[in-house]
């Protein structure tokens, strides 16, 4: 493979292409057919995941959930845009063997970005914490993992302490009630902003939180009704 910083991003492009334009997936694993979507996101979802990463240089992202790994696709396209010096991206995904059958590792190979990426094949409340204590910091993170409340509201607050200050959360499955309200706490309480979010109408409902600029403040006993 090319060293990272010459990755082949025609190769990539050409990968995602026939994967958006596609609905199945075969594994190498063990020659088992997968449906990628409703699972992976959509084209537009992709694009503006990929244009968030560009806009903000980011250099050093995370994921929560590789599923098919289109979006971690996307991910690093948009590094490979960005121009940043020694582009990583982490991704959790503790269902990457056993549910999706390597599909996700399988498509990043074929892609020529493997070596852009970090799997850690735990879950994300035990990877999110030991990143932390190994000092890991990221420029934007994308959260498409568990969607029960508390398991998005446990991943929100890892990576809010993971992320530089002023750093992006792409949130996918907004539609969903306990997405909505685990990112209305950390913008009820700890002062997250929303800078964008898709239609209503659109499959996967999305939204793009900043974190706070300023270091943590509140009183002790803290909190907002959200």
């Amino acid at each position: 493979m090319e060293p990272v910083g010459q990755a082949p991003v025609e190769q990539l492009r050409q990968v995602i292409e026939r994967l958006v334009t596609g609905s199945t997936i075969v594994s190498a694993l063990d020659g088992s057919v997968h449906d990628i979507f409703p699972v992976a996101v959509d084209q537009s979802e992709g694009e503006a995941l990929r244009d968030c990463v560009i806009r903000n240089s980011a250099v050093h992202t995370i994921e929560v959930g590789l599923g098919y790994a289109v979006s971690t696709l996307y991910i690093c396209q948009g590094l490979l845009g960005a121009g940043g010096s020694d582009p990583r991206h982490v991704v959790v995904d503790p269902h990457q063997e056993v549910r999706f059958r390597n599909c996700g590792l399988q498509v990043l190979a074929e892609a020529g970005v493997a070596e852009l990426i970090d799997h850690f094949a735990d879950e994300s409340q035990v990877v999110l914490p030991r990143l932390l204590g190994e000092g890991r910091r990221f420029d934007l993170a994308f959260v498409d993992g568990n969607h029960r409340f508390d398991f998005v509201f446990v991943d929100l607050f890892y990576l809010g302490r993971l992320l530089r200050p002023g750093g992006v959360v792409f949130v996918d499955d907004c539609q969903l009630p306990g997405i909505t309200r685990a990112m209305a706490f950390f913008m009820r309480n700890v002062g997250w902003t929303m800078e964008l979010e898709s239609s209503e109408h659109e499959g996967h409902h999305w939204a793009v939180l900043r974190t706070n600029e300023a270091p943590d403040s509140r009183p002790f006993t803290h909190f907002v009704d959200f």
